[in-house]
């Protein structure tokens, strides 16, 4: 019997003294980080902001096995979100949906979660809905057309079953009792625990054919902008959760199986919430990091081309800079990328690897201030 099967079904409980003192920790470390990073400049609490959205939108795709190009998904957010112009690529059409999921929910935190903004996420997140599986409903509850609706781990013969959802017949009266309880502004919960409760049971219903891990991760986004007050991110759970995936599959099951007490549970997202925030810290590290190599440049700066290719170099170029790659990016001469390339070694910035002739590439090298 899954917990959707008992007669008390969602009347969750928890030992509140069991989580009193993590809870406790917790909005500590959040509120130390939160004031750290609204110390920062405005451009850089912009930067931080950015990657740390821009890791959310990848390892929550990351999570369900679809792999992203990260400056596409970055690129993405930084036109919506006006932060940066220089550098920009084209998005693929799944970055777009991503990125329009993600900040939907977090800058619009405040306001109610409705099934219609959910149809919208799902149908953002599937712009082309028959492509490398099979045909999926979007925009609409689950039918079960196919069968039943499992959640499952691994492939092939490793695959696993964790847990069967509620059938399609019970989805719309089920999620009707789960957003009037999301949006009970009077319920006494705090908005963290109500997160990792939220977590448990949009999950448990698993509404849609495809999409719903990344959906309530999302959601969970949602419910901590509100638990915080503010929908600027600092710290990414979907990136947590990505490193965290087989406990995360082994705490479904268990609470899948269990009774309606879900207190392992709740604990185990306030640990993974909690490395987020300590997460949090290296993509601080990363963008003063940043913001150091630009000030170097203050008495000598480069051209805009070099500015961008630079910019791509400080994010995580994907695979190796040639001379021939700068030139297509760049939109400029072979020779002309040489001479860029060739001030920036000059002046430190650049250095050529091994290997020589055509395949010789160059990497970064940051001053040390």
């Amino acid at each position: 019997m899954y917990i959707s099967d008992r007669p008390e079904w969602p009347l969750f409980r928890w030992d509140e003294v069991a989580l009193l003192s993590p809870l406790a920790a917790l909005r500590y470390r959040q509120g130390r980080l939160l004031g750290r990073m609204e110390a920062l400049g405005f451009s850089l609490r912009e930067e931080a902001i950015l990657e740390t959205l821009t890791q959310d939108a990848v390892k929550t795709s990351e999570i369900e096995g679809e792999s992203l190009a990260r400056d596409q998904v970055r690129s993405s957010l930084a036109r919506r979100l006006g932060i940066e112009t220089a550098g920009l690529v084209p998005s693929s059409r799944q970055a777009e949906g991503i990125t329009t999921v993600v900040l939907d929910a977090t800058q619009r935190y405040t306001e109610p979660l409705t099934r219609e903004r959910l149809f919208a996420w799902h149908e953002a997140l599937f712009p082309d809905r028959d492509v490398g599986r099979h045909p999926i409903t979007v925009g609409v509850w689950r039918t079960d057309a196919l069968g039943p609706m499992r959640v499952v781990s691994g492939a092939g013969h490793r695959e696993r079953i964790h847990f069967e959802a509620p059938p399609a017949d019970r989805v719309d009266a089920e999620m009707t009792r789960f957003l009037d309880w999301l949006e009970d502004r009077n319920d006494p919960t705090d908005q963290v625990l109500k997160a990792a409760i939220a977590h448990i049971w949009f999950v448990t219903i698993h509404p849609f054919d495809d999409g719903n891990g990344r959906i309530v991760r999302a959601l969970a986004d949602m419910l901590l902008a509100r638990a915080e007050g503010t929908g600027r991110r600092f710290y990414s759970m979907s990136a947590r959760l990505r490193t965290e995936r087989n406990a995360y599959y082994e705490t479904l099951e268990a609470t899948q199986k269990g009774d309606l007490d879900i207190t392992p549970r709740l604990a185990w997202f306030l640990r993974v919430l909690d490395g987020a925030i300590g997460d949090a810290e290296t993509t601080l590290d990363a963008v003063l990091r940043k913001e150091r190599f630009w000030r170097s440049l203050d008495s000598h700066p480069v051209n805009p081309r070099q500015t961008m290719m630079l910019k791509r170099l400080l994010d995580g170029f994907q695979g190796k800079l040639t001379t021939s790659k700068w030139a297509q990016i760049a939109k400029c001469s072979h020779d002309t990328a040489l001479r860029d390339i060739d001030d920036l070694i000059a002046r430190g910035l650049l250095a050529r690897g091994e290997a020589g002739g055509r395949s010789t590439s160059y990497q970064l090298i940051e001053p040390r201030l």
